[in-house]
């Protein structure tokens, strides 16, 4: 089960993709590699934390699992970033203080929370850097698809999540609550990262000779967003 969005206003990428030469397109699909193998390592410390707050060792088994796939994760990152000459280390190196700031403010009381920030506030996240990844090249857009691809856990926590709803409804509006909290955060981690990283933005606005979306194309993408985000809510039991 996937609810991740379908860019509609993608222009593909022309064959020979002459701008991959560009240093100011370079730069953003470094910067968009580095972002995703940071995320990998947070991710991989939030999910080790929360198999240990997993009710059922069948459960801390597969939390367990989620957690080693983000360092695998993290090695098909690094491996395209020395194939453009950088290294993962240098190309986190931004990312720190933002991605460390929302861990600080999104920190799950709870297991039910953790399952809940894993797939609602980490999949918006990804949604977002899909829709980054539409605007560079075909190698690069490869690995970052395959990192943020689903592999079927979004299914445990809907599972997970429903079935503690049924068994005590009352939970339904403290998860609401703290969904739609994570997207705020996420919304303006995002925010502060584009403010200080020029690159990013201008893969999603392109250049005369590289795809890029115009202001409207951009104001659709954040609805597109916003859509998808209403719909895990609701796959989970909850309103967004």
């Amino acid at each position: 089960m996937s609810d991740a969005p379908q860019p509609s206003d993608v222009a593909p990428p022309a064959a020979a993709e002459p701008w991959v030469s560009e240093p100011e397109y370079r730069q953003g699909a470094i910067d968009l590699l580095g972002i995703l193998a940071y995320g990998a390592l947070a991710a991989f410390d939030r999910l080790a934390a929360d198999a240990r707050l997993a009710p059922t060792l069948p459960d801390k088994v597969h939390v367990a699992s989620m957690a080693a796939l983000q360092i695998k994760h993290f090695e098909s990152v690094r491996a395209r970033l020395a194939e453009l000459d950088t290294d993962v280390m240098e190309a986190m190196k931004p990312f720190h203080v933002p991605f460390n700031e929302f861990h600080a403010h999104t920190k799950p009381k709870d297991w039910l929370e953790g399952l809940v920030l894993a797939y609602v506030g980490n999949g918006f996240a990804a949604d977002f850097y899909r829709e980054v990844a539409a605007f560079v090249d075909a190698d690069t857009r490869t690995v970052v698809y395959q990192v943020l691809a689903d592999e079927g856990h979004a299914d445990f926590v809907v599972e997970k999540v429903r079935a503690a709803i049924g068994a005590d409804p009352r939970v339904a509006g403290r998860l609401a609550l703290w969904g739609r909290r994570l997207v705020g955060e996420a919304l303006s981690q995002a925010q502060r990262v584009a403010a200080d990283r020029d690159a990013l933005t201008h893969l999603l606005t392109g250049t005369v000779d590289r795809p890029g979306m115009d202001l409207a194309a951009i104001s659709r993408m954040f609805s597109r967003l916003v859509e998808t985000h209403t719909r895990r809510m609701g796959t989970l039991g909850l309103q967004a």
